[in-house]
């Protein structure tokens, strides 16, 4: 079985254009079982800004007490994975919607309770449910709220959480969906790089504003044990003539 695990951030789901489901569609075709795990940032700060709470941040963690826990889950649950599914639906893709925190599925711990309060890191992954709708025909969609061993809910981030729902089905792949075709040099896509070569890209300020999360968040996730990483486009066709579109990462270095 032939898995790919696609995340999704908050701010590109209202934007996947007809051909990114095509290529979703076209990777289906040939044999791939396919699972997205999604973000929802702008949702979740709409609401705390409607409910006059002030978002905190610690090294990009968002802080989350009782309160923010709480809009954090109807966000991600109630709207943003309401919408992929329903995206995914309508394209002829039969999706479900699932909270991370279902049936055990992702388990985590606190990173630093007195600092963040309820965010949490995975430690580990029961891609049982996840196997069972892969043999019903069925694209999970996946939020990424865990739990502990004792119940408590956690705030996980997307990123992270994608890579270990990854690393736990042995999946070919983790492509994270953004608004660009890859990183760019000169206008034209660089097809794939080292962290090595990354890293030099970023010293030399080709990689640059908003593009060095992205990549830093890919090395990331393949230094746990991820096959292949690659950052493409929910706005066009990142899958084409056996082909995926754009960036991919490699821990080798090339000869």
């Amino acid at each position: 079985m032939s898995v790919l695990v696609i995340k999704c951030g908050g701010s590109i789901i209202d934007e996947l254009s007809e051909s990114f489901f095509t290529s979703v569609k076209k990777l289906q075709s040939e044999g791939y079982q396919v699972v997205f795990v999604h973000g929802g940032g702008p949702d979740i700060n709409s609401m705390l800004e409607k409910c006059e709470i002030e978002p905190v941040f610690e090294k990009g963690l968002r802080k989350t007490t009782d309160e923010v826990l709480e809009i954090v889950e109807l966000m991600l649950a109630g709207k943003s994975n309401r919408i992929l599914v329903h995206k995914l639906e309508q394209h002829g893709i039969k999706a479900v919607g699932l909270n991370g925190s279902d049936a055990g599925m992702l388990t985590g711990s606190f990173i630093d309770q007195a600092a963040l309060g309820a965010v949490g890191e995975i430690e580990q992954v029961n891609p049982e449910l996840l196997e069972m709708l892969f043999e019903k025909g069925f694209c999970p969609v996946v939020t990424p709220i865990s739990t502990t061993t004792s119940g408590q809910k956690l705030n996980v981030n997307a990123d992270m959480a994608a890579g270990a729902v990854a690393k736990a089905l042995n999946a070919e792949m983790c492509l994270f969906v953004t608004d660009v075709k890859g990183v760019l040099k000169d206008g034209q896509v660089i097809e794939e790089l080292t962290e090595d070569e990354t890293n030099a890209l970023i010293e030399d300020g080709s990689i640059y504003g908003g593009m060095i999360p992205k990549v830093n968040t890919a090395l990331s996730v393949l230094n746990k044990g991820i096959k292949e990483v690659m950052i493409v486009s929910g706005k066009e066709a990142f899958y084409e003539h056996n082909q995926f579109i754009g960036t991919k990462f490699s821990q080798k270095e090339r000869v």
